[in-house]
Parts: structure tokens; C-alpha cells; sequence
């Protein structure tokens, strides 16, 4: 357990009165906590504007992670210092966490000034990036490999999907995924290979809100990414958009007793009926805190839920 005077009401809060629900993740059968964890905040300030973690930041905030009961951890070949750290950190503690990242990416080094990660749609590419995370996380196997959002015309003319086959075959990856968006999302639920989907969803951006259904009865897995991203109301609409949209739709009138904004998101995220794990990242832990306390508190009353939708219409 994490002794950082920081993290202390997060252990305390959490070993006494919260419990976070799980789901099976599809046809994985892998039994994973509705709250996941997003660890692309450990990339470092060199990626993609991230901001600046240290190496203790980052021990305390993952193993607080663990401690506080989440067991889904998703991280990619391109997030800067994310695996590494999460090597460094959390390889001791393997059994305890399924563990997700992606490929498809070329790499940013800790000595590389630029956010330039390209990515190359090849089968060298894949297996080059398979093994360097494996290296790099410390680990023999991949819980889940999802390729990082290619089109269709990419995942086809590279024979994508034959090498994530391959992948499993030999033992290195258990199930095969792919984060993705329209349009190209249903055309990959029709091809029912993909053992997960990865798909951005909030109150604030629900223009995916079928297709996780569909996804979802397709009978694969279904990972919900920036609805909350650092303490802030999502991460795939502008800041000055989201605010317009919540305070349009009037949702403080919804909040709870004590109920956070970003709680308040997460659950209705997590009140999704296709949906299976919700990650969020942070480095913050009173940010921790209120993702556990919301995954805790379970979905939202259909009432509130409907009302919700229906302001946000």
C-alpha cells in the first residue's frame, strides 16, 4: 500500500466504505472495475502537451490506483513515459490489474523534443511495438492489444488484424482490440474480430451513443475513454464547448447531495447499459478520489438519467 500522506483519505475511504462494480469485459470474460485507469498522464510534459510527473508522482498515483480497487489499466506504445513507469512501478504487482495498451504507433523517447508520433500501418510496425512494451512493462503478455485507431483502407492494406491474430497465437496477447471511431466503428463491430472496442463518450459527446450498444451486442468488450480526463469535464470537445453544453442543458439542477461535476459525468457514463469500463486519468489524488467515489456510487437514477438525455437533446 501507498504511504504518501497524500493518498491517506483515499485509503481510508476506500478500504471502509467503497466498493467499485465490475463487468465482464465481453467475450474476454475478464472481470474488470467499471472505473478504469487512464495512464496517459504519466507520459511526461514532451507529449501532447502533457504536464510534468515525476517518477515518485507516478509510483504513488499507480500503486494508489491498485490500492483503491481498479483493475483496468490502459496505456499505449506512444504515451511517452507511460509504460516505462508502469514497469518500473507496477510489475511487481502484475496478477492484480488487467492490462490494455496499443500499437500501430512509432515512439517518443524521453530525449525527443517534439509531439510528432506517427503512426505506421504495418505488421513489423505491430510486432516492434509489441515488444517493446512488453519490455518496457515488465511483463510476458498482453491482456489486451488494440490497435490505435487506423481507418479501414489501413487496417485492411496493412493485414492489421492477421497480425494481432498472430500476436495471440503465440502467447504474447490474450485478446485483440481496437480503439476506433466513426464511421469506421461499424464497419469493424461487422467484421466480429475485435475482441474490445475503445470509444470516446461522455454526456458532453454522445455522438457514439448507439454504436457502444452496438459494440456492446455484438458481444465484444466495450472501453469508454474522455468523459473525464484530469479532474476536467471530458477531453474530446473544447473546454469553452463543454461548458456551454452543461450549463445549457442546466445539469447542476441534477447533481447530487455533495456531487461533483465530474462525478456526475462518470455516472452517467457508467449508466450506459453497453458499456463495460469507463477510464479516466489523472495524477491528482483528491481527483482519485472523486473517480472512486463516483464509480462507487453506481449509476444514476433512471429518472435523473432520462432527464439528463433529454436536456442534452
Amino acid at each position: 500500500m501507498n504511504t504518501d500522506p497524500k493518498f491517506a483519505s483515499l485509503h481510508v475511504l476506500t478500504s471502509i466504505t467503497m466498493s467499485i462494480p465490475t463487468n465482464v469485459l465481453g467475450r474476454t470474460g475478464l472481470h474488470v472495475t467499471k472505473l478504469g485507469f487512464g495512464a496517459m498522464e504519466l507520459r511526461g510534459p514532451r507529449i501532447w502537451g502533457g504536464r510534468q510527473i515525476s517518477d515518485s508522482e507516478s509510483e504513488s498515483i499507480l500503486n494508489a490506483v491498485l490500492d483503491a480497487g481498479i483493475n483496468f489499466i490502459d496505456t499505449s506504445n506512444d504515451y511517452g513515459l507511460s509504460e516505462e513507469r508502469i514497469g518500473k512501478f507496477l510489475s511487481g504487482r502484475r496478477s492484480e490489474y488487467v492490462l490494455a495498451t496499443k500499437c500501430g504507433c512509432t515512439v517518443v523517447h524521453k530525449d525527443e523534443h517534439t509531439d510528432e508520433t506517427p503512426h505506421v500501418w504495418t505488421a513489423e510496425n505491430l510486432f516492434r511495438g509489441l515488444h517493446e512494451s512488453l519490455e518496457r512493462m515488465k511483463t510476458d503478455y498482453i491482456d489486451v492489444m488494440q490497435l490505435h485507431n487506423p481507418d479501414v483502407e489501413q487496417t485492411l492494406s496493412g493485414k492489421l488484424v492477421e497480425a494481432l491474430q498472430l500476436m495471440k497465437e503465440q502467447g504474447k496477447v490474450r485478446w485483440i482490440g481496437i480503439s476506433s471511431t466513426l464511421p469506421h466503428l461499424d464497419t469493424y463491430i461487422g467484421w466480429g474480430v475485435f475482441d474490445t472496442f475503445q470509444i470516446p463518450y461522455s454526456a458532453l459527446e454522445r455522438t457514439h451513443e448507439e454504436a457502444i450498444q452496438r459494440a456492446h451486442d455484438s458481444g465484444a468488450g466495450v472501453i469508454i475513454r474522455g468523459g473525464v480526463s484530469g479532474g476536467q469535464l471530458g477531453a474530446e470537445v473544447d473546454a469553452n464547448d463543454r461548458r456551454t453544453l452543461w450549463n445549457k442543458a442546466r445539469l447542476d439542477e441534477l447533481l447530487g447531495e455533495g456531487e461533483s461535476r465530474t462525478q456526475f459525468l462518470q455516472r452517467f457514463t457508467n449508466t450506459h447499459p453497453g458499456m463495460h469500463t469507463n477510464i479516466v486519468g489523472t495524477k491528482n489524488p483528491s481527483h482519485l478520489l472523486d473517480n472512486v467515489t463516483a464509480a462507487a456510487r453506481g449509476p444514476l437514477n433512471p429518472e435523473i438519467y432520462a432527464e439528463a438525455k433529454k436536456r442534452l437533446s
